[in-house]
């Protein structure tokens, strides 16, 4: 009985050491369970920071700074003046463009005006073209009357010459007296003469004409060449003296061509035949007005060149955010592209984290990420989403990569920048500075989101900007895992 009652207190020490025990192991089972749940649901990498758009402003145009607006750790937004460039020299380049302006749109006028008197000068050669044709044409006419009446005083003659005839033979006999016969001769020889005068007078067309004072052999008076008022000289003059001039407009007639076609063709110019149509499109043409239009929008391109040089001397911000690296003072003189300052966007922020390539099996674009920053702590985590992944591992993206040809390939792990973009982030409430540490959550259990969800490639970037039909096919096989 004592032997029994002695063992009972030993009995009760190693009771209770067990439960102690079974607490220990499920105090410990209930801090790693989160620990081993978070393993099975989600991939995480300590290797991950901040990032986000930086934009180095740097003048468009030479000169020297005369205020300096901002400074290290100012917030400014899109416009806002950051570096102010003396403008006198710009200001002074304006002023000589827009004088050359003026010049440019005075010789203008003049042009017109001198192509204005062109004009004139064309139409009155053409209307002396076709005079000069008419004048021919005349010409030939009086030809042919010239010939009639020297036909009608050659029938007169040879009357005359028969009546002279007869008086001869009827004086013999007595029945004419000698008065009479004298008077006929008479009109035959004035017959004669008329008809000698007639002959001059056709002598003196033919040769006005160019042509031979008699005609060849089996050839009429009347014969001329069928196109002599195309080829006669003053009519070859005229077209000489048009073409001349209607080259000062830009209208370049062969000289080949016969002044009849030269007219025709110069009335299709228009498809209604209107002569003044024609001659004011041929004045909007003129080679001196289109070249005096190309002084006067060289002329204003240079102004709009100068007035754009003038308001680069304000240097201003090309997106909101917060000044850093600021190296510039009043009185530097600066150069095209020299960095002044940068701004780094507060609102454009991303999560780089680099993922070893054994976790990358399991993450694909939309998955859901919670972020720990180390800034603010576990109490304060950020909300994220995959939106893509770098095309190429840490290594070989590195300045100088490894050349694994040489035989000297280690096989390590290696790491992908995978890029987590902020959902409702709020920099007024809890800023992200760029470079801060964050370990990253991504929920794999969790439905993606976004258009590209599941894939390994983003989309097409289309001409216009947008996405490409074929970006639609793209990580297809990645997409079904």
């Amino acid at each position: 009985m004592d032997h029994v009652e002695a063992k009972v207190p030993g009995a009760g020490r190693r009771l209770a050491l067990r439960v102690l025990l079974a607490a220990g192991a499920l105090a410990v089972a209930a801090w790693l369970a989160p620990s081993a749940w978070r393993m099975l649901t989600t991939e995480s990498t300590d290797d991950a920071y901040v990032n986000g758009h930086v934009t180095f402003v740097a003048p468009r145009v030479p000169g020297q700074v005369t205020r300096v607006l901002v400074d290290d750790n100012n917030r400014v937004r899109k416009g806002d003046l950051l570096v102010e460039l003396d403008k006198t020299p710009y200001r002074l380049m304006v002023e000589i463009a827009e004088a050359a302006v003026g010049t440019a749109e005075a010789n203008l006028v003049a042009a017109r005006a001198q192509s204005r008197g062109v004009e004139g000068q064309m139409r009155s050669l053409r209307f002396a073209l076709e005079r000069s044709i008419e004048d021919v044409n005349n010409q030939v006419e009086l030809l042919k009357s010239r010939v009639a009446t020297l036909d009608a005083q050659r029938a007169i003659e040879a009357r005359s010459e028969s009546d002279y005839k007869r008086a001869l033979a009827t004086g013999d006999t007595g029945g004419l007296s000698a008065e009479e016969i004298d008077h006929r001769r008479q009109a035959m020889l004035v017959a004669k003469a008329q008809t000698a005068e007639a002959l001059q007078s056709v002598h003196q067309v033919r040769v006005s004409l160019g042509l031979d004072a008699n005609p060849a052999p089996g050839q009429e008076l009347t014969t001329v060449p069928p196109d002599l008022d195309q080829t006669f000289s003053s009519v070859r003059e005229a077209q000489a003296r048009l073409i001349e001039v209607a080259a000062q407009l830009g209208v370049v007639i062969p000289f080949d061509q016969s002044p009849r076609r030269m007219v025709e063709n110069f009335k299709k110019r228009d498809p209604s035949g209107d002569i003044d149509r024609i001659y004011d499109e041929l004045l909007a043409q003129a080679p001196a007005v289109k070249q005096a239009e190309a002084k006067v929008i060289e002329a204003r391109r240079q102004l709009e060149d100068a007035k754009l040089k003038l308001s680069y001397c304000d240097v201003i911000a090309e997106i909101d955010g917060a000044v850093t690296r600021r190296n510039v003072n009043p009185g530097n003189n600066v150069v095209v592209g020299q960095s002044l300052m940068a701004v780094r966007s507060l609102t454009e922020i991303w999560v780089d984290a680099n993922f070893k390539e054994t976790q990358l099996n399991r993450l694909r674009i939309g998955q859901q990420v919670n972020l720990v920053v180390d800034m603010y702590g576990p109490a304060h985590p950020f909300r994220g989403r995959i939106t893509g992944f770098t095309m190429g591992t840490g290594s070989t993206l590195a300045l100088l990569p490894a050349e694994n040809a040489t035989g000297n390939f280690v096989k390590v792990v290696q790491r992908l920048p995978v890029r987590i973009e902020l959902d409702n982030y709020n920099p007024e409430e809890r800023p992200l500075f760029v470079g801060l540490s964050v370990t990253p959550y991504v929920l794999v259990d969790r439905p993606m989101e976004g258009s590209e969800a599941g894939r390994f490639l983003q989309p097409a970037i289309g001409p216009s900007g947008g996405t490409g039909p074929e970006s639609k096919s793209g990580g297809g096989a990645e997409s079904g895992r």
